[in-house]
Parts: C-alpha cells; structure tokens; sequence
C-alpha cells in the first residue's frame, strides 16, 4: 500500500510508503494519534495534516530526545568549530591592522597601503562571498556536506596562511578575493546542511551556537593576536605575519577530520540505528530537507526567485549584515580609539564577544521555544540602535561609558541573526528552496557587508566614529520594522488559512 500526500510548495510528492514500527520508535514518536485507532501496520499520515505543527509530530517522547541528543552530539560541536575556524580566518585582519601599531609593524604600515586600499581588500573579500555563495549551495548539495564543506576548509585555511607571506597590495587584494571564494559557502551551507537534520522548530537555537561561535572567534581572536603580538619579529617576521600563518594551519588540519567526521544525512548515518534512521527520516517528511531530494529545476528556482516575501527577509537580512560586517572587522579599531594602546586593545575586544555569546544563545533558545523569531529579531536589533545611538551622542572622551554601549551594541546585532535564519528557513517548504532561498538570503546581505566596510572611517577615531554608529542605526531600525511588517502579514495569512481549514493543506507560516 502506498499512501501519498502532495504540498505545491514542496519541491516534490512525499510518500510514506509502507511506513512499518517494529518497535516502540514510529508509535511515540510519530504517530500518537494511531494507538488511538488500535494497532496498525500502516499509517496514513496524511489523514491526520500536512501543516507545521500539525503533522504529529511529538519533540518530547523518549524516542526523539534520545535521537536529537545524539545528533546534537556528532553535529552541532563539529559545525560549531568549523564556523569558529572560519571567522577567525576572516576577521583576524582587524587584529593585523592595528597589531604593534606602535613599532611601525602593523599590516598597513609595512604593506605601504592607505586606509582607503585597506578598506578596498575588504571589500573585494566581501565581492567574492556574494558571487558564490549560491553555487557553492548547489555543489553542497551535489558533492555531499562533509567532502564539499572539507574542501573549502582545506581551501581558506592554505590561503590564509599563505595570507602571511603578501609582500603589497595586489597581493592582500587576491588573497582576500580567494578567502571569499572559498570562506562564502559555509555559512549559508551549514545553515542549509542543518535542514536535513532538524525540524523547523529546532532550527534557531541550533543555528544560534553555530552562528555564535563567530563572536567566540572575536573573543579568541582579540586573545590569540595578543598572545602573538609578542613574537613581533621572530624569525624575521612581524607579528600581523605570524598571526596567518599560524591561524590558517589548523582550518587546514581539520578539513581532513570534517571530511570523515561530518556526517550527510540521516538516510546515509551509519552511526544510526535501524530505527533511529526511520525516526530521523520520518519526523522530517514534513518539515525538512531531503538528502535524496533530486536536484533543484528550473521551474522551482524560478518559483523560489519570484517569491516576493523573500525579498522582504533578504531586506531584513541586508539591513543585519551592515553592523555584522562593521563589527567583524573593526571591533580592534573601535576599541583602539576607546583611549587604549594597540596591546591592550587586542585583550579588550573579548569581553562584547563573550556578552554577544551568550544573549546570541538565550535569544535563540526563547525564539525557539516560544515561535517568536520575528519578535525577538525585532527586539534585539532595537537593543542594537540604541547602543549604538548613545554611542553616537556621547562625548568622545565618555570612554568607559562607549565601551558599555558598544558590548550592548555587538550583544544586539549579533543575537538577532539566529532567528532572522531560523524564521526564514522555517517558511520554506521545501529541498531546493530552502538550499537556493538560505543562499540568496545570505548574498544579499553581502551588499551591506560592503556598507558596513565604508562606514568606520579612521580618520574618525578621534570623533568616536559618529559616522559608523548613525549609519547602523539607521540600518538596524529598519530591519527591525521590516520584521515587525512581515510577522504581521504572516499572522494574517495564518488566520486565513485556519477559516479554510479542511479546505486546503497549506502549512501554518512560522511566526
């Protein structure tokens, strides 16, 4: 017997063909409903809904406690290292910049660049993440996470540490162009890698400790440049040198431990049990990617491109990435100008991205469990305009105080990306829009990456760099409106489809 039930919105028929329990795992944890009829060796689900939150699925039986706790244990520690690995890689050329300042021995000084070319390498880095990030979803897809994801390890980690040994600008120019090749397909690729393996409910918190070990790679970075700023001139070589170098190497090494550690998918988990891999497969039927999911088509990438509320999350998106980029990159140069000496500013760049951690975490956790990412996305990037707002007006001088708003500052920028990503991935319903929508959404934001570059100028320092402060909070008000705009007309959408209930089997949007 073969029972079917088809969505528009998904990328293909899902069937649940002879869907069997042997064991206790497919009656708790899937169909609770069904003991109610008597014992069955059959289950149509799709009788009992197709809507998120409806398909009967139970987060709280023995069964898939035991499975998210297991998956949670090879997946989320490994990826969330990965991403560490990665924004150390990408942000330590904020820490080089302004690295033994004082000696004449930082990057810009003994490349002979201007700020201005400074800023250009930047933004070059930032070209090359927006042109690839959607290719580099496709191959993720085609190649299998753990080969592709390793390769590009293996791939910015060799070019960082070949980073060291630039000797001018073209060649900081081509290196940080080929960082973004090959840096751009993480993110949006473990954002996309994390829909074959958790629901929709799951996704924000998970996506959060991920996401959040960039602002642990702020902290370790601010840490391990200070540690290395004391072997200025070893072996001939200036510190900023040595910090590539040594930072790069382990990307390197542990591309080989991701390429046989990262598992696929639950169909090709070997590590599963029998009934663990039909849990896995089976509470995602309605709720997640596929590994076997065939290829995206033409006709669903044009369904996807021309879906107009997207464009509302890639706006919201694009507003975010203003203050992620101008925080990744110049977190050194903003406490610098706090009255702090080159040393001393490296160790002083931990404590907002250890703040940043944990709100990231906690914001995440409460999207999460109360299906309220758009209120909290909304509510962190108001928190995020006001620190840098009163950072803005404050007197130059008012270091202490600018200090504490820039850690309320980072905490909000910083903790509304979880669940802007989980919101979004959430309201696609299927395969290949979420793999093509995920990667799109972080392309667009590279556009404000390249804004957030521009906006802290140096020759602003001494004024507290008012122009950067005003700019993100313009960005972050928006973004935050766009949010609070969209929620609402999800929220209308929902209550036209509960009148319609029974009538159609479109899923209930996220919220």
């Amino acid at each position: 017997m073969s029972l079917s039930s088809h969505d528009g919105r998904r990328d293909s028929k899902i069937s649940v063909a002879s869907v069997r329990y042997p064991s206790s795992v497919g009656r708790g944890a899937i169909t609770p409903i069904s003991l109610e009829e008597g014992p069955a060796e059959e289950v149509d689900l799709s009788k009992f809904g197709v809507a998120f939150g409806g398909d009967l699925y139970n987060s709280n039986t023995p069964e898939n406690r035991r499975l998210l706790w297991k998956q949670d244990i090879r997946i989320v520690p490994l990826s969330a290292f990965i991403s560490l690995l990665c924004y150390l890689d990408r942000s330590n050329i904020g820490n080089a910049r302004i690295m033994n300042t004082e000696m004449g021995d930082d990057l810009e000084t003994e490349l002979k660049i201007t700020d201005e070319q400074y800023v250009i390498s930047l933004m070059l880095f930032l070209i090359a993440y927006a042109l690839f990030e959607v290719p580099s979803n496709y191959y993720l897809k085609l190649m299998t996470p753990s080969k592709w994801i390793a390769f590009l390890m293996m791939s910015w980690g060799a070019i960082t540490t070949g980073t060291g040994g630039v000797k001018n600008f073209p060649g900081l120019m081509i290196t940080r162009f080929l960082l973004g090749v090959f840096e751009a397909g993480l993110f949006p690729g473990l954002v996309y890698y994390l829909t074959f393996w958790y629901r929709s409910d799951e996704r924000s918190l998970r996506v959060a400790i991920i996401m959040a070990s960039s602002t642990l790679a702020g902290a370790f970075g601010g840490a391990i440049a200070y540690g290395i700023a004391f072997m200025n001139q070893a072996q001939e070589l200036t510190g900023w040198r040595w910090l590539f170098i040594l930072e790069g190497i382990p990307s390197c090494l542990s591309a080989i431990a991701v390429w046989f550690w990262l598992p696929d998918y639950p169909e090709t988990a070997d590590w599963l049990t029998c009934d663990e891999a039909h849990l896995a497969v089976q509470r995602l039927a309605y709720n997640g990617s596929k590994g076997s999911s065939a290829s995206m088509t033409w006709a669903e990438a044009r369904a996807t491109l021309m879906d107009w509320r997207l464009y509302v999350h890639y706006l919201i998106y694009f507003t975010m990435s203003v203050s992620f980029s101008s925080l990744s990159l110049f977190t050194p140069s903003i406490v610098n100008g706090l009255g702090y000496s080159s040393l001393q500013a490296q160790l002083m760049t931990i404590p907002p991205w250890a703040v940043s951690y944990v709100f990231t975490i906690l914001i995440a956790f409460i999207s999460d469990r109360y299906n309220a990412r758009a209120l909290n996305s909304a509510g962190c990037m108001f928190l995020g305009a006001i620190g840098f707002l009163v950072s803005a007006i404050l007197p130059p001088e008012r270091y202490l105080a600018r200090y504490g708003c820039f850690i309320l500052a980072c905490s909000g920028s910083f903790a509304c990306i979880a669940p802007l990503l989980g919101w979004l991935s959430g309201n696609l319903h299927s395969t290949s829009a979420a793999g093509l929508a995920i990667a799109l959404n972080v392309s667009f934001g590279a556009p404000g990456q390249i804004v957030g570059v521009w906006i802290y100028r140096k020759e602003e320092q001494a004024g507290g760099y008012p122009t950067g402060h005003w700019v993100n909070v313009a960005m972050l008000v928006l973004g935050a409106i766009a949010s609070l705009v969209l929620r609402a007309w999800y929220k209308a959408e929902n209550a036209k489809i509960r009148k319609e209930e029974g009538r159609n089997d479109r899923p209930l949007w996220k919220l």
